[in-house]
Parts: structure tokens; sequence; C-alpha cells
């Protein structure tokens, strides 16, 4: 059987391990194994948001409000936009695949961070566009804009902060590259961990009303799956011009978003006491990592997210340690599909953590 032949190129996504898995492979108890691999809220979520989420299950035979009026309405005014300035997607991924099928061609060309979210590479190639990468492992918006003339792609992703690595864009800085750039180019600004960025310095804070009222041509990400700890219930957005957004919304499917997930985006948006002591405590617990790092001469690159990505020297394999790790029962990322000899590891409880640091010290 013969399939698009866009499809050959592609590399599958590699999803962190789900804890089940490793509960088949190695037969290790559920109650025995961490999960600090996918980023998520080792808090899971607000009490609120179960609280709303066991209320609705009435519901469940009904399909969802199509036109997610709460939801579009609570984010409208947390971000002080019109719900036109909003799409809301099954996951923040969702509408990043939305954004290249409609801007994007076989001739199209993506310009893109070197290391950087891979479903920006994997969705570009469905449609069979060029992929252009800087060198550097940061952003560096200079190496961007001399691409950016050189090739003049359709689109162009910026991470901020970016995964899998942690780094974030100055503001200032990334306002001014997107003075620079044609009003035809759509530059998405993808802002999944922004709410850990701010916490920690403000001139990381990209606000999406001043992104969007200043340039036309931007689309900027969020997501509920992070900080509000509701990756189970796939949900993301984007906020951009009406005329974006329209266009966008011409390849959204029907009750994309399910009466669960709408209902428990809803209420997250409303406890932000939850959200913040969720950071506080990640930071917290991010300067034991910084320490860990330091006392074993590990690179650890300087995060503004609630993952931490630890690089190692040559005479370590970042490979063979994740593998260890886990057939101790610890899933962390490796990041070598990334050609980097470095683990991922999202921050999680001070236990986990502890645990993380005690198993990792006997392979380093």
């Amino acid at each position: 059987m013969k399939f698009n032949a866009t499809l050959e190129n592609i590399t599958t996504y590699e999803a962190g391990k789900p804890i089940e898995l490793v509960v088949r492979e190695f037969g290790i108890e559920p109650k025995n194994i961490i999960k600090l691999a996918s980023n998520e809220n080792p808090f899971g979520c607000s009490l609120k948001v179960k609280e709303a989420v066991s209320d609705i299950l009435s519901k469940m035979a009904l399909y969802p409000d199509d036109s997610m009026f709460k939801l579009k309405d609570a984010l409208g005014k947390r971000y002080e936009v019109k719900t036109e300035n909003l799409i809301i997607g099954s996951g923040s991924d969702q509408v990043i695949e939305f954004a290249i099928h409609a801007k994007a061609s076989p001739t199209a060309k993506i310009l893109m961070n070197s290391i950087t979210f891979a479903m920006y590479e994997i969705y570009a190639k469905h449609v069979g566009a060029s992929v252009i990468r800087t060198t550097s492992q940061e952003h560096d918006l200079e190496q961007f804009y001399a691409l950016y003339l050189e090739h003049k792609p359709e689109m162009i992703f910026l991470c901020t902060p970016n995964n899998p690595t942690g780094d974030a864009i100055d503001a200032k800085k990334l306002f001014e590259f997107l003075a620079k750039i044609d009003a035809d180019t759509l530059v998405v600004v993808d802002g999944a961990y922004m709410e850990y960025a701010i916490s920690k310095d403000e001139t990381k804070k990209v606000e999406p009303k001043e992104l969007i009222e200043k340039f036309e041509n931007v689309l900027y990400l969020g997501t509920f799956s992070k900080a509000y700890g509701l990756g189970g219930m796939r949900i993301g957005y984007g906020i951009a011009n009406p005329k974006i957004i329209k266009e966008l919304y011409k390849l959204r499917p029907p009750f994309n978003i399910t009466t669960l997930s709408l209902e428990a985006a809803t209420i997250a948006l409303s406890d932000e006491e939850f959200v913040q002591k969720s950071i506080i405590h990640n930071f917290e617990q991010m300067k034991r990592y910084e320490e860990f790092a330091n006392s074993k001469k590990i690179d650890i690159i300087e995060s503004y997210t609630n993952f931490v990505t630890l690089c190692f020297s040559d005479t370590l394999n970042s490979t063979k340690i994740a593998n260890q790790l886990l057939r101790q029962g610890m899933i962390v990322r490796d990041l070598s599909s990334y050609k980097m000899n470095a683990i991922r590891v999202t921050v999680g409880t001070p236990e986990q953590n502890t645990r993380f640091f005690d198993l990792i010290k006997d392979f380093i």
C-alpha cells in the first residue's frame, strides 16, 4: 500500500514514557515509579477544577459547547483581548498544526531554532515545507534575522521559554526582532511556559495583547498543560488578530475540545493562588538542581520553566543514564534525539527530587 510521500521523512514524535508502560516493561510497582519526563505539574491541578469536573459529569452524553464561550470569555478577560482574537485547540500543538496548514505549502520555508519543540518540524513536513534551522543552541535573534533575509520564510517559530532547553528570549529584543519582519510572514511565539518565565524574570514577560496590537502577523500560543496542571485534558489556545484566527478556524474540526476540558480550563483560570504556589515551589526546588549540578560539575542551562536540562561531558552518555534511571523507576527525558548529550528533568515534589538525586549519583 502506498502512502503520502511526505510521510517518508517524518520521525514519529516520542512522548515521555507513561507510568503504565514502565510497569509493564520492568515489573515495577506503580507506587515506586516517579515520572519527571513530561513537564507536568507535580501537584496536579487545582482542587476547584476537580470539584467542577465532578459536577459536570452528568453532561457527558451531550456534545460540548462548540462556541467555547465560557473559556474564551475567561481568557479574554485574563489577557484583555476579544473573543475573536482567540482559538482553542486540543493542546497548543493543535493550534500549531492549524497555523502550518493555513500558511505553508510544499514550496514554503519555515524557520526555527536548532533545538526546539519537535512538533514544529513534524507539522512542517506534513505539508512538505522546508525547515530552516539556526545553529545556536539558544535563540540567537541576530542569526534568525540573517536566515530570514537569506531564505524569506513563510513562517518563523520562536519558543520562549524554549522546550527542551529552558532558556528564554528577552522581551525587548523579541519586539525589536518582530519589527523587522515582513507583515506577510507568520511568526508564532510559543509561550507554553510563560507563566514560569514571568515569575522568574520580568524582562522575559511577553504580553499577548501588546504583541498582537503591535504586530498583525504574530500568533501567540498558550497552554493549560504546564502551570495549570491539565496535561491530561489536552487544551491550549492561540491569540492573534481576527484575520489570522478566521483562517485557522477553517481548519478546526467541530467539537475539538471536550466538555470536561472546557470546564476544567475555565475554572483553572480562576484559581491563580494554586498556580502561583506551584510556581514558587518550582523555583525553590530548582535551586536544588542547580546546586547538585554545580557540585557534580555538570552543565545546567538556566531555566525559566518547570524543568532543567542537564548537559553531560563526553565521559557520560545521556541515553545510558536515562535508561539506568528508568530501570529504577525514574522516568526522565533523554535528549539524544535532539543531538544533545543531555537529559531533561521536570522539577518535581521535594520527595521526588530527592529520589532523583539519590539515584543519579550512582551513575555519574
